[in-house]
Formats: structure tokens, C-alpha cells, sequence
């Protein structure tokens, strides 16, 4: 496998397991080093260990949300590594399932500012840390839910849509020196998705034309790719992962 990203630098949010640490160990396996994020100091170690240690990956614990989280983790990562060319805007929650109809404002507030709010958050951040002088790439991790109703997950898939919006529309202010771009997976074997099909993966799986949910490594090809140079003519675009899903008109 080529060195694409020799001499580069990633921050990857929510990256202590799932899609974020295989997009890591994806970009760490082709030159960069990589600093993680994520809210639990134990998962994070063991992430940056299983990395290679501190020459490879750096660790800093926080919630995605916190502005002093991202600026700390911003800087540090300058400190250490001399730079940040790449960001992966990963860190999403969804802790209601059901109508929008029924949410209390406090959750629907919490799910946008982690989902949304978060991603442009951080964004500014690396733009006046570094980017802004330097260019770079920028990855935000949507959903399919996000392209279309998505039925108990109504919230989840509102907050992937504006992500989408903010994608593009970031992408068009920040050209040519910075480029943003998106992916939106279906269902994807992570622990994060797990109310989506456990103890019935079969049945889920049989709505995809490939017969098969993602796995993590799916999706860090792709992202590998969008923030590679590879991807130096492509912005403002969303790719959908999703075994074929979407072509029967489900998430």
C-alpha cells in the first residue's frame, strides 16, 4: 500500500473504536500521524496503543461539543505534530429512537449541537489553527438516514441532513485551498448501530442488494480516498455506502 499521507496530519473525532478508529488506522497505515478524540480515557489509550503509540497517534479526551475540548485538542495537535492537514468530523449520537412528535427540546438541542454544531465547530477550528494558511481536507461522516425519512431515527436523519447541507455549503466557502466532502453509510456492524440489527442482522441484511450490512473498513477506504490527493478535484459531494440500500428505497 502507497504512502499517501507522508508528512500529513488528521484529526479524527470519536475515533476509540467503530468507523473513526478504522478511518485512523486507515490513514496511519498510509504515512499519518493522527491525533483521536473521544469522551472515555480507557477506549482512547487502548486506540492509540493498537496505532502505534505516541509516534503515530495522539490521544485527548473530551466531549466533541466542548469548544475548550476542540481548541485544546486543536492546538496540541500543532504542538506535537507540527500541523493538521486533515479533519474527519466523526462524532454523532443518537440517544432517542421514535417520532419526532414526541422528543423533549433538551434531547433534539444535545442531538444537534453533537451532531451538527460539533462538525462546524471543529472545522472553524483547524480553518484558523491551520487551514486557512496552509489548505487541507475536511471529511464529515453522515448517514443515509440523512437522504431521506428515516422512521424512528427521524431526529438522527434530520441532524445527517443539515450535516449534508453544511458540507456543501462549507465547501463552496472554503475552495480552492480546502475541500469538504461527506460519506453516508447505512447500517455499518459498529456498537453505535447495534439497536439496528442486533438479533437480526440476517433479516436487515436481506434488504441489501450485496446481502450484507458494512463493516468498518468499508467505510475508511473511501474516507482514505476523499481526503487524499486522489480526491484533489472533488468537493462538496456526499458518497453513499450503502450496499445498495438505498436503490429499494430503505436506510
Amino acid at each position: 500500500m502507497g504512502k499517501r499521507f507522508d508528512g500529513r496530519v488528521a484529526i479524527v473525532t470519536g475515533a476509540s473504536r467503530g468507523i473513526g478508529l478504522a478511518i485512523a488506522e486507515r490513514l496511519v497505515s498510509e504515512g499519518a500521524k493522527v491525533t483521536l478524540t473521544a469522551r472515555k480515557p480507557e477506549p482512547l489509550a487502548e486506540a492509540v496503543h493498537g496505532l502505534g503509540g505516541a509516534e503515530n497517534a495522539l490521544g485527548i479526551t473530551g466531549k466533541a461539543d466542548d469548544e475548550e475540548h476542540q481548541a485544546a485538542a486543536v492546538a496540541e495537535t500543532v504542538a506535537t505534530f507540527g500541523r493538521v492537514d486533515m479533519l474527519v468530523n466523526n462524532t454523532g449520537i443518537n440517544p432517542a429512537y421514535g417520532p419526532l412528535i414526541d422528543l423533549e427540546h433538551g434531547v433534539v438541542r444535545k442531538v444537534f449541537e453533537v451532531n451538527v454544531l460539533a462538525a462546524l465547530s471543529w472545522t472553524q477550528q483547524v480553518y484558523r489553527a491551520w487551514m486557512r494558511e496552509h489548505g487541507g481536507s475536511v471529511l464529515n461522516i453522515s448517514s443515509v438516514a440523512g437522504l431521506r425519512p428515516a422512521p424512528g431515527i427521524g431526529l438522527y436523519g434530520g441532524t445527517k441532513a443539515m450535516l449534508v447541507h453544511l458540507t456543501k455549503e462549507l465547501a463552496v466557502e472554503l475552495g480552492p485551498d480546502i475541500r469538504v466532502n461527506g460519506l453516508a453509510p447505512a447500517v455499518v456492524k459498529t456498537k453505535f448501530a447495534t439497536a439496528l440489527y442486533e438479533n437480526k442482522e440476517d433479516e436487515v441484511a436481506a434488504n441489501y442488494p450485496l446481502r450484507r450490512l458494512g463493516v468498518p473498513s468499508d467505510i475508511s477506504g473511501a474516507a482514505a480516498f476523499l481526503l487524499s490527493d486522489e480526491a484533489s478535484w472533488i468537493t462538496g459531494q456526499i458518497l453513499v455506502l450503502d450496499g445498495g440500500v438505498t436503490l429499494k428505497g430503505g436506510v
